[in-house]
């Protein structure tokens, strides 16, 4: 099992910034996946961003790239989102998730964090 704790999220207004942290505990050394991604109000949760812990390799939802930065520090076992020039349609829970062993799907989940922007 995996356990993950967000935080980082609050109110902020557009053009501004935050930093999301997501502490991975458990048997995080067989996940080498690691994304975050969202849920705005009346949404279906959508990918934002993922990184493999091994490689550095990331990928970006086509609404957040050049903005949002997704990094990793495998010594703390914890995931960042850097997220830069926030728009009120970046308002949503921000979920990290871990994958399984096998890279297969994301099957563990954190609890959700609230970003919410401003005009």
């Amino acid at each position: 099992q995996v356990q993950l704790v967000e935080s980082g999220g609050g109110l902020v207004q557009a053009g501004g910034s935050l930093r999301l942290s997501c502490a991975a505990s458990g048997r995080t050394f067989s996940s080498n996946g690691m994304g975050w991604f969202r849920q705005a109000p009346g949404k279906e949760r959508e990918f934002v961003a993922a990184i493999i812990r091994s490689s550095r390799i990331t990928s970006y939802a086509d609404s957040v790239k050049g903005r949002f930065t997704i990094s990793v520090d495998n010594a703390k076992n914890t995931v960042y989102l850097q997220m830069n020039s926030l728009k009120p349609e970046d308002t949503a829970v921000y979920y990290c998730a871990v994958t399984n062993p096998y890279g297969s799907s994301y099957d563990y989940w954190g609890q959700g964090t609230q970003v919410t922007v401003s005009s």
